[in-house]
This record gives C-alpha cells, sequence and structure tokens, in this order.
C-alpha cells in the first residue's frame, strides 16, 4: 500500500463526519487537522493545558489551528494539584492520558462532535506508551491506525506538502526518572535548560533528561556544538540552572518511527518492550485461536507470547508478513 493509499483511508475516516481531535500540535494530530479540515464536515481541535509542556506548545497549537481554519479549544488541567500524577509512577503515562481524555471526550460530545479521535499511529504500538490503553479504553477513534500509518510516513507527508507541525510536544515530566517526586521548579528548570539547548544548538528536537543534580541533554542534530564554545556555553548555563553536572547523548534523537521486521526464510520475530495481558488479548481474537494458554496465544501464522515477543511463520513474502503483525499490533493489549 502506498503513502497515498494510506492517506485517503484517513480521509475515508473523517470524511463528512463532525470530527474532534485530541490536538498538540505535532506531527500526527497536525495530519490528521489538515485533512479533516479537508473533508469533515465540521472539525474541532482540543488541546489540553496541563501546566507541564514546552514554551510555546499552546501558541503553536492556537497558530496551526487558524491556519487550518478549524474551531480550537483550550481545557486547563492543572497537574499539579493531582498528588498521584505528582508521586511520578511508571504508570503516570496512563493516568495523565486518563485525565485528559476524559475532559476532552465530555467536551466534544458535548458539542455535537460524535467522531472523536487521536493521533496515534500504528508505530505507538511497539513503543512503550501505556497512554494507548486509555485510547481504547475511551473508544477514541484513531484513524492513523486504521491506516496503518507510522511516524515516518506521516512525517514523509507532513514535508513533502510543507505542512509545519511543531516537534516539541512532550509532557515534560516525562523527562523526570519515574518515582521522583514532579515539582514546578523541576519542570521550570528542565523547561529553561530546553530552551538554552534549542537555542544554542539550532536543533527542533532538544530533552533534557533531569537525574537531579545531572542533567542529559539530548538533540537531533549537533552540526551547530561542534566547538569548545557551544559546549562551554551549554555547560556553563545549565549549571547556572542548578545542575551540577551536564552530559551530552551522542546518539542523535530521531522521531521518525518506522516497523521493520527481521524477515528470513518466510518467518519472523519481534520483541515488544513491554508485556503482554494474555488473557485481554485473548479477547480482541476469540474466533482466531487455535490454541492458548497464561503464557502465549497461537494464530494460524502468529504466535503472542506473554513476554512481548512476536513470533510470525509460513508467510509467503514480507509483504504478508509485516501486514498480518500491523494487524496483531491492533488487537495486543499490554500491561502497564
Amino acid at each position: 500500500m502506498t503513502l497515498e493509499d494510506k492517506i485517503e483511508i484517513v480521509k475515508g475516516c473523517l470524511k463528512d463526519k463532525k470530527v474532534a481531535i485530541g490536538f498538540s500540535g505535532g506531527a500526527d494530530s497536525t495530519l490528521i487537522a489538515y485533512l479533516a479540515s479537508k473533508v469533515s464536515s465540521d472539525v474541532l481541535a482540543i488541546t489540553i493545558d496541563n501546566h507541564l509542556f514546552p514554551t510555546n506548545f499552546l501558541n503553536h497549537t492556537q497558530k496551526m489551528a487558524k491556519r487550518f481554519n478549524i474551531k480550537h479549544h483550550i481545557i486547563d488541567i492543572n497537574f499539579y494539584k493531582d498528588s498521584e500524577f505528582l508521586k511520578n509512577s511508571p504508570s503516570r503515562c496512563h493516568s495523565c492520558r486518563n485525565l485528559m481524555y476524559e475532559k476532552i471526550k465530555a467536551h466534544a460530545l458535548e458539542n455535537g462532535f460524535d467522531y472523536v479521535c487521536d493521533g496515534n499511529n500504528i508505530s505507538d504500538l511497539v513503543i512503550d506508551r501505556p497512554g494507548i490503553l486509555i485510547t481504547y479504553k475511551m473508544k477514541f477513534e484513531t484513524p492513523l491506525i486504521e491506516a496503518r500509518l507510522t511516524s515516518k510516513e506521516i512525517h514523509e507527508y507532513l514535508n513533502k506538502n510543507n505542512i509545519p507541525y511543531s516537534r516539541s510536544t512532550t509532557c515534560l515530566a516525562t523527562r523526570i526518572e519515574t518515582n521522583t517526586k514532579i515539582t514546578n521548579d523541576k519542570i521550570e528548570k528542565i523547561k529553561k535548560s530546553e530552551e538554552v539547548l534549542s537555542d544554542i544548538s539550532g536543533s527542533e528536537l532538544v530533552k533534557v533528561r533531569d537525574f537531579n543534580e545531572l542533567s542529559i541533554c539530548e538533540l537531533d542534530s549537533f552540526s551547530k556544538i561542534m566547538n569548545d564554545k557551544s559546549f562551554n556555553e551549554i555547560n556553563d548555563q545549565l549549571k547556572s540552572l542548578g545542575y551540577k553536572k551536564v552530559c551530552l547523548n551522542l546518539s542523535p534523537l530521531d522521531d521518525d518511527e518506522d516497523i521493520n521486521l527481521d524477515y528470513e526464510n518466510n518467518a519472523f520475530q519481534y520483541q515488544l518492550p513491554f508485556t503482554i495481558n494474555i488473557e485481554n488479548t485473548k479477547n480482541q481474537l476469540e474466533k482466531n485461536i487455535l490454541f492458548k494458554n497464561s503464557e502465549k496465544i497461537q494464530l494460524e501464522k502468529i504466535v503472542i507470547n506473554k513476554n512481548g515477543l512476536i513470533e510470525g511463520y509460513n508467510f509467503k513474502d514480507y509483504t504478508e508478513a509485516i501486514s498480518e503483525f500491523m494487524n496483531i499490533l491492533t488487537k495486543i493489549r499490554r500491561n502497564i
């Protein structure tokens, strides 16, 4: 299936509907907003302000909604008032999305928007993002998953059509090690540090990981900082913000997630970065199961293991294998 074929599937999902989108202004929700503005009967972009997003996050969402000539609504949820969230447990993203999606769906339905969707794409299903369970729970539509679009393909389409999007839309709480309390001071330190890193490096995508007195800087391009002056400036400015040690991760950030299988002799194995809830997954696959126990589910050509290993056998070619793998991904229900 070509990229244009997949785009047509998304358009078909949105066509003539009253579409409400959980809107961050990132690549995924931008693509949906753009396509919906062309084919939907009415469009509402809904953005959550949780007080934990990067600088200019809200301004960008407002600017993009205006560019696409669609309605835009911002819902304020101050996560600093949520004591459970501030504990920063490993399930924080699951809890966060639960809070946000309840508000998004309620506002959409109250205003007559019956097709409520988010920007999850098929690549998100092979990454450790437990928030996808809330998408399922709240019954949000997922047109990019239906079209089997990967992050790489979405970026390709947006870039080819000169559609701008933000590459910095992730909650700053994700920069803090889990089980370390989230505080306003810590978030502000991260936000200011990322502004410094962005200004000096010229990178679109930057992250500063906070480990109390240690910071780890990540960016998508090193070309503008490969000199002593830039290194020293980054080091001095981040230390002035409170870090005692400033480190640079030499692996560049890459948000072009794709899905590729190690395919050989008509078979493949793919290790997901999370364990699988066998019982909940079984409920999505009931009619197709050949064998199941507490550790695995066996289908005609796929074995789903509790430890996250997906095995495929007896495919005629790679195209069939990747298609079947993507279909199975939409049925898998992970553990948190």
